[in-house]
């Protein structure tokens, strides 16, 4: 039997003005599709911490009130991954969104749960329909 080689990560939905950030994907994971600004767990590190930090190094944004939303189980079978996704949200504080990371990152963008852009990394987002449906009702 396999046995995972499990990632933790933090997703942070950034709220602006009734819209949150988007950033369209490069690299080796989900290239060319739709996320949000996030990033792996350091040693030691919160969920809160992990997400402020994230934010900042990706897009140059500061961000408040960072509170809990969903934990997905995302497996990508193709690329033999599995990676827990803990969905934070935060508002925005200041600083105006960048690219900081241009080899992880082509295109950023405000977005509402009705109008997303595609394509979408998943299956963490049908992770978080399934989770939270009242987000995208």
């Amino acid at each position: 039997m396999q046995k995972p080689s499990v990632g933790a990560g933090c997703g942070v939905i950034v709220w602006r003005d009734g819209k949150f950030l988007m950033m369209r994907r490069k690299g080796s994971h989900g290239a060319g599709t739709w996320g949000i600004p996030g990033g792996s767990i350091d040693f030691g590190e919160s969920w809160e911490q992990c997400g402020k930090r994230e934010v900042l190094e990706e897009t140059g944004m500061t961000i408040k009130n960072v509170r809990f939303v969903a934990v997905a189980n995302d497996l990508f079978l193709s690329e033999g991954k599995h990676f827990i996704a803990i969905w934070l949200e935060a508002d925005w504080m200041s600083g105006e969104p960048e690219i900081k990371e241009p080899e992880k990152c082509t295109a950023l963008g405000w977005h509402t749960f009705k109008d997303l852009p595609s394509p979408l990394l998943e299956p963490t987002w049908q992770n978080l329909r399934n989770a939270r449906p009242d987000l995208f009702a």
